[in-house]
């Protein structure tokens, strides 16, 4: 969820639908060492055998008129084409997309980077997802009918481009012939602009700010004073000390559940039904737009035709990296020279099989996962794959606070009733300020004493974890709402603790630990069960490493800190300490539930 870095905004709000989390402060040297090299361009080199068409009007069926730019063969003929629609501009520089449209239109391709509605050169007002449906309809079949094209066309992009391909093939257009979505955000109030019902003000106002005008707005937030902005109270006109009023991100407050302001473009089943098109879904497992690549994964694959045309990645990559490339290292993980596939020519590949249709089948495997620990590829003819769910119990002797306590992790549930407690105070939450790099070394979170820390015993053979992981906690609170965050490390022999999935850290917000239709406040004092999502995983556990939670209730400034009152949270300016309690026995087995694989 963090991307490359959490202290540099501007890459990850180029490509990012959800996680430009930081725009609070320019990188460090070590943060721009760890962002993807596409970001320092080379000079560009004229395309001798490419034409373009600039500024091209496409109008929609209500009279707003879309702009895009074409790349194209310069020999006269008809192209399949490929569509990229964008809210970031279409000529943007951080992350040259000429470049894609010079690599395809060289290989006989029709390449169309279009400026959504509201942005760049296009008419209208912006309105986040829910504009897009339509809006990708019809720009897919006015493409099909220009002289330039021979009537089929693909969508390819990474985050709010991913996502925008999704929509729009739920529209069934009779000329979109395959999809080709990367992190495609998507599962709403569990990835954006919500986690397990905490609200994200790490993404809201930095990236609604950056969209709030046709041209990108981001570059101001380096000037911005963040700190008096994450302070402010109510979080409803929290815009206004950032320097303007924006509209979606009051909307985005005021619809904190399941209603049918979300509904309009969060996928059910019947969406899934629809769609019958070759499909190559891209995701990592330190992508923040995780949760969405995978929901609509398993919606296609679940719900949707059984098709041998569809195909999962899932890489060891950041949110940038999903579509610009990989790296050897992230954080504490170091990787292979094959976890670094070449994305351009992987698309191609796509492309001349099912857009062109210029070559034979694929020989490619149903779903491809990059395990790291061992740091190999594997491959599955479906996914999630076949584990066994492996309960690590919580226990301890009623000290757990900080690295320092006498936390453990058993395989079974520790028998005697025991409890674990801690003081959340809001106004001096959990920081994830001093984390540079995402996977970073955790171990320094857990020396405060409101963080309970949970450690296994070294391992005598490798654990192999393959999918989704959850951490189970009952706990009680004197508050009448409060919030819950859990993670997953992988402990290595000399101490770092280096956290699994694409979130670094789950939670729950305890309002709506029974779901997001509704909310439910606490009553004080009682025990509860919640269930804190921590994405998917891939990893192997090593010989001599260890497993290790931490439990807390906040991870700012990713994520307002609950107030602990239990007014609503848009409006509410009141402050309370709460009294955390974490119950382990029998009755009460607070656990972490990770999907175990055989070895290979």
């Amino acid at each position: 969820m963090y991307y490359n870095t959490l202290k540099q905004m501007r890459t990850a709000a180029l490509l990012c639908c959800w996680f430009a989390i930081s725009t609070q402060a320019n990188a460090t040297a070590e943060d721009k060492a760890e962002a993807p090299a596409a970001t320092e361009q080379a000079e560009p080199k004229p395309a001798t055998t490419v034409r373009n068409l600039f500024d091209v009007r496409t109008p929609m069926r209500d009279g707003v008129e879309l702009s895009s730019d074409v790349w194209m063969p310069r020999e006269p003929g008809k192209y399949p084409i490929i569509l990229l629609r964008t809210p970031y501009i279409k000529s943007m520089t951080a992350i040259n997309m000429a470049e894609f449209g010079r690599y395809f239109a060289e290989h006989g391709y029709a390449y169309v980077i279009q400026d959504v509605r509201g942005r760049g050169d296009s008419g209208g007002e912006f309105d986040f997802f829910f504009q897009e449906a339509n809006d990708g309809y019809d720009s897919i079949e006015w493409l099909a009918k220009q002289p330039w094209s021979n009537g089929r066309v693909c969508m390819m992009g990474a985050s709010y481009w991913g996502t925008v391909q999704w929509l729009a093939a739920r529209e069934r257009p009779p000329h979109l012939v395959c999809i080709a979505p990367t992190a495609p955000a998507g599962r709403y109030l569990n990835e954006l602009p919500y986690v397990g019902g905490a609200f994200m003000t790490g993404w809201a106002l930095p990236w609604l700010n950056d969209v709030s005008g046709h041209i990108s707005q981001g570059a101001n937030a380096a000037f911005v004073d963040w700190d008096r902005v994450n302070a402010h109270r109510p979080l409803i006109t929290a815009d206004e000390v950032l320097g303007r009023r924006i509209r979606l991100y009051r909307e985005f407050l005021e619809h904190p559940t399941m209603d049918a302001y979300w509904r309009r473009i969060y996928f059910t089943p019947e969406d899934f039904r629809k769609i019958d098109l070759p499909m190559m879904t891209v995701t990592g497992l330190f992508d923040g737009d995780q949760p969405g690549a995978m929901h609509y994964w398993q919606g296609i694959e679940t719900y949707g035709k059984p098709s041998a045309d569809r195909y999962l990645v899932l890489g060891p990559w950041t949110h940038v990296q999903t579509l610009m490339g990989g790296a050897e290292k992230i954080g504490e993980f170091e990787f292979s020279k094959a976890s670094i596939l070449d994305n351009k020519q992987m698309h191609l590949d796509f492309f001349d099989r099912y857009l062109k249709q210029s070559r034979g089948a694929l020989d490619w495997p149903h779903v491809r996962v990059y395990v790291t620990g061992r740091n190999e590829w594997r491959s599955f003819d479906k996914y999630p794959v076949a584990a066994t769910p492996t309960r690590l119990f919580l226990s301890s002797e009623g000290k757990a606070n900080s690295n320092a306590g006498d936390g453990k992790l058993l395989r079974r549930e520790q028998r005697k009733s025991t409890t674990d407690r801690f003081t959340y105070d809001p106004k001096h939450p959990v920081d994830m300020g001093d984390i540079k790099v995402q996977a970073s070394d955790m171990k320094k979170l857990g020396d405060r004493a409101d963080v309970l820390v949970y450690t296994s015993e070294p391992l005598d053979s490798a654990l192999e974890v393959i999918g989704p992981v959850e951490v189970e906690v009952y706990a009680a609170s004197d508050g009448r709402d409060t919030d819950f965050t859990a993670q997953v490390l992988d402990v290595y022999p000399d101490g770092r603790a280096a956290p699994l999935g694409p979130n670094s850290v789950g939670i729950i917000r305890a309002r709506y630990r029974n779901g997001n239709e509704k909310e439910e406040l606490l009553q004080p004092g009682k025990v509860e069960r919640y269930r804190i999502d921590l994405g998917h995983v891939a990893h192997a556990f090593l010989p001599g490493h260890r497993i290790r939670v931490h439990i807390s209730s906040s991870f700012a400034s990713l994520f307002n800190p609950n107030q602990n009152t239990g007014n609503p949270v848009a409006t509410d300016t009141e402050w309370r300490t709460a009294q955390q309690t974490i119950y382990h026995d029998t009755k009460r087995p607070s656990a972490v539930i990770l999907p175990v694989v055989s070895p290979k």
